[in-house]
Order: C-alpha cells, then structure tokens, then sequence
C-alpha cells in the first residue's frame, strides 16, 4: 500500500518536473531579451559610438542575436557604424538588413499558418516597417557623405516605394490570415480589418531626393519634390503636427549648405498587458485591461461561440515613443552663427503610425491563439482532476499550466533600439569656401549638451553640399 502510493507520487512529480524544466528551458526563446542593449545605449548616449558599434559586433560573435533575429543585427550595426562615420560598413550592414527583411517577410507570409499555434518570439524576425523605411534613408545618408548621389537615390526610391506599397502589404497579409484561420481544426477565425494606413509620404526623403535634383542642375525635380514635401505636411497631420522646415535649394550668386541633425533615443516597443474573459452565454470574447476590475475599461471584444467560461492573460506589442533632451540645434560657421535647425520628421511618429496594421494583425491572431491555447488548457486540467488522485499534485500540475499558458503569451518586442527620434535640417546661403562648421545641441535652458564640429568644410560652388551631425541624448 506505501509503495502504490508512493509510484504514485513519483507519476505525479514526474510530470510536473518535466513542465517546470520545460517552461524555464524555453522562457529565453519566448521572451524578448533586451539586457545586451544597456551598455550599448550608454556608448550611445555618450557620444561613443564606435565604442557602441564594437559591443554590438561582439553582442553578435557572443550569440545575443541569433539567426532568427540576423536583420536587427544587420539593423543595429548598420546605424551603429553609421554614427561612428564608418560609411562604408554601414552601406554593407544596412543592404544585408534590406535583403534580410525582403527574405524574412517573404517566408513569414508562407508559415502565417504556423503563426496562430507558436508565441511570435520563435519566429525569424523581418522588421517593422518603419525600420525598413529608415533603413533606406540612412543609407542614402551613408552614400552622401561618400559623395555617391546616385546610389543615394536609388536608396530615397527605395524608401518610398515601400511606403505606398504598405497598406498593400497589409491587404495580402489580411488574406493569408484568413485563409488560414479558415483552415484551422480550432475554427477560432477572428476578424481582421485594419483602418487605411496614413502615411505614405516622408518629408525627410522629399528633403533629401530635392537637393540631390538640385545638385544635379535638375531644379524642375527639385521643385516636385519641393511640392511634395510640403504635401507631407498638409495631407499627413497626425505625422507631421508641427510646422514644416523652411527649405532653400537654389541661391542667386551664392550656394546652399544643408545640415542634418538626428537626435533623440529609439522607439521602441513595450508589452500591452491584457486579459481575455469569455462568455458562453452571450457568445461573447472580451478584452480587458489586465489587473482591472470587472467594470474596467474595455480594450475591445469579438462575438464568437465559445464552449466555456474563462479568464486568461496575454499580451501585445505597442510602440513608445523615444525621447530627447535636446530643444534646440544651432549652426556657426567661422564663429558666426547661420541659424537653427528645424524639425521635418517625427520618428516615433512615423513608427506608431505604420505599425498600427501590423499591431491589429497580432492582436488578432493574438487572441485566437490565447483562446486556442486557454481552451487547450482547460481541457488538459480537466483530465488531470480525472487522472489524478492528488488533490496537490493535480494543483501543481494546473498551476503548471496556467503558467505555462502565461509564458507562452508574452508579447514579441524584438525591435532596434538605435534609431533616432527626431530628424532635424536646415538650409543656409553661404559663399562657397572652407569653414569651421560647428552645430551645438541644446537643452530647454540654451545649455549646450553636444557638439559637432567640423574643421575646413569645403562648400563647393556646385553639387550637394550636406553635413550630418548626431546627438542620440
């Protein structure tokens, strides 16, 4: 009889050993891990960037950044080597991160079936859009400074071909969800409908491609994208909220010195906790803010037949802004001042705005794996109250599950951590010549935080005379 009870009580602990060790064997691949970054962001902070560029290829070599997450490798040395004036290495990274997206998001699209059993965090990473859209323009920001004008507007092309090709992008994704919710044994087949995405027009790339026409002589393109630039700013509001740059590319007997300023630290993204409460009698999937009340605020609900009553945790991505202590940025050439800088693109803007489809999209297919899963769960703690005569093995072994299911639901929030948040510029009339050229970041009180300077600038009479200066504070 003791030694029944005992088999007993190994075939309970068994199992529940076996959970446990499974569950903290795979938290890593299920969770986004960020830690790596710390250091990184100091060297950023600090103006250190070849010291930020160093520690992301040896984040690399340590194996911080495995295969499945080779395009925000590619991604963050691109930027990284690029604020270290390392152009040439940055041109390589960034076409490497381009051809990864391009891979990754073909192949994303074949396995979005796979998509509604496993946790976002095991799948390979293809980019956010907006990282895919900066990608370009950094990159035509590389070539300028090589003085490579036609490979920079391949790269501004680039950029905006993917931008009035997204809401495109997101029609096809649309149609593969479905076909695969359709096609699941579960029939969890939740709707998806995404509001018309709102922007495709950068101001930033309209500033860059318009001086490189003008460089070139080609002031009729130059004015188009003059023209377009300023429809960025009427027809986008929620991008662009604040007034547009004065912009300057032609000059009657002297020449034009344009300057651009990043600044700011990246979005990124967080995890939106959540808890879905189901309904059998009213048909009814309810989403709700976690840790809330029963009259808390509804995040949003789906009407669907469900077998059960349950109240389960998730979580998805959401994007946050980055922030910068720098107000204002001024220019002084041979100790005089030009002027200062303004704002023509809000980042954090750009990213919460195209990621909005995406974001819908996960919180679909979100929810109907949460709903798949919980039920799956449900089930399997019935049959461990059956098989088992353990009142607490059988509570272990639920707790397993309920923990399990958490675990599994953590939100994906893979993304670069390197973009600015702010892109500033300013176009000034100089005669041609050498200068020292120095550009001072300042905070709300005028105190200089950084500075820029650059010693025997050559404005030339002709071609594109553009100066990049970073301050990532």
């Amino acid at each position: 009889m003791v030694e029944s009870r005992s088999n007993r009580g190994k075939m309970i602990l068994a199992p529940i050993v076996f959970v446990i060790v499974s569950l903290l064997v795979s938290c890593a691949s299920l969770s986004t891990q960020t830690k790596f970054y710390e250091p990184i962001q100091r060297d950023l902070n600090e103006g250190e960037y070849a010291l930020a560029a160093n520690a992301i290829e040896q984040a690399y070599t340590a194996g911080k950044y495995p295969d499945k997450d080779r395009f925000l490798y590619f991604l963050d040395a691109g930027l990284a080597h690029h604020y270290a004036d390392s152009f040439q290495v940055s041109i390589d990274r960034l076409a490497q991160a381009e051809l990864a997206a391009e891979e990754l998001f073909t192949r994303s699209i074949s396995r979005a079936e796979a998509s509604l059993l496993l946790n976002d965090n095991v799948l390979e990473y293809s980019g956010e859009d907006h990282e895919i859209i900066y990608t370009n323009l950094i990159n035509a920001l590389n070539y300028t400074e090589l003085d490579r004008i036609e490979d920079a507007f391949v790269e501004v092309r680039r950029a905006n071909q993917k931008l009035q090709s997204l809401e495109q992008k997101y029609f096809k994704a649309a149609e593969v969800y479905r076909a695969g919710a359709q096609s699941d044994s579960s029939q969890v087949d939740l709707p998806y409908d995404f509001k018309p995405l709102r922007f495709s027009n950068s101001a930033f790339a309209r500033y860059l491609s318009l001086h490189m026409y003008a460089a070139e002589g080609k002031l009729d393109d130059a004015r188009i994208d003059h023209d377009l630039l300023k429809e960025a700013f009427t027809t986008q509001p929620q991008i662009y909220d604040f007034s547009a740059p004065e912009v300057k590319y032609t000059s009657e007997g002297k020449t034009i010195l344009s300057v651009i300023a990043l600044t700011g630290t990246s979005p990124v993204k967080n995890d939106l906790k959540l808890r879905i409460r189901t309904d059998k009698q009213l048909n009814l999937v309810q989403i709700m803010y976690d840790g809330a009340g029963p009259n808390s605020t509804e995040y949003g609900h789906f009407m669907l037949p469900i077998s059960e009553d349950y109240y389960f945790k998730f979580a998805i991505p959401v994007i946050s802004a980055g922030s910068s202590r720098i107000e204002r940025i001024r220019v002084s050439a041979d100790g005089k001042l030009l002027g200062h800088l303004q704002m023509i693109e809000d980042v954090n803007r750009v990213a919460a705005e195209v990621f909005e489809p995406k974001k819908t999209l996960i919180y679909v297919r979100t929810v109907a794996r949460a709903l798949i899963k919980g039920l799956s769960a449900h089930k399997l703690k019935e049959d461990i109250d059956k098989k088992n005569d353990s009142n607490f093995g059988a509570w272990l072994l639920k707790a397993a599950v309920d923990v399990g299911t958490d675990v599994i639901e953590n939100a994906d929030l893979r993304c670069s951590r390197l973009l600015p948040s702010y892109i500033y510029v300013g176009d000034f009339e100089v005669e041609p010549g050498s200068y020292d050229l120095l550009i001072e970041f300042l905070d709300t009180n005028g105190n200089v935080l950084d500075s820029s300077y650059q010693s025997g600038y050559t404005v030339g009479e002709s071609g594109l005379n553009m100066l990049r200066a970073v301050s990532l504070k």
